[in-house]
């Protein structure tokens, strides 16, 4: 689907806060509320639009402990591994990459006590893997929801 500035002004009034009233982003943009409903249902069935969710501070839910953990899968057992990582409590993310680490997981865990029974009993007893290094979070200095539109 290709995006006009209409869209990506529609796009980054959302992504900024996602409860904004269409009615809003029509003043915004100097359009009609009609206008942006039909927009914003066009950019939801294109997949543009995922979804919308509340954007919680694991910190403020208990989570007090985050960390990057990067996997070495064993060749042929890709799809069996990381369909089992996404039954883990705790595994937020999970992205394939290149370089060191084939799969980078981002996982939240009550404290490190916690965290090491993550990483020592779920995630190291996943078959499929044959390394990891788990990389604890001390800080976020900056955190972008979304690409830039």
């Amino acid at each position: 689907m290709e995006l006009d500035e209409t869209d990506r002004a529609i796009l980054r009034i959302l992504q900024e806060d996602a409860r904004t009233p269409f009615s809003e982003v029509a003043r915004r943009i100097d359009m009609s509320s009609a206008t942006v409903h039909d927009r914003v249902s066009r950019l939801e069935e294109a997949g543009v639009i995922r979804g919308y969710h509340a954007d919680i501070d694991p910190k403020a839910v208990g989570y007090g402990v985050g960390a990057f953990v990067g996997l070495r899968v064993e060749q042929g057992r890709e799809e069996d591994a990381l369909e089992r990582l996404r039954g883990i409590d705790g595994v937020r993310e999970i992205h394939l990459t290149t370089g060191e680490w084939d799969v980078i997981l981002r996982v939240v865990a009550v404290d490190t006590d916690r965290l090491r029974e993550l990483m020592f009993e779920r995630i190291a007893e996943t078959e499929g893997f044959s390394r990891s290094q788990t990389m604890v979070v001390l800080g976020t200095d900056y955190e972008q929801p979304g690409p830039p539109l």
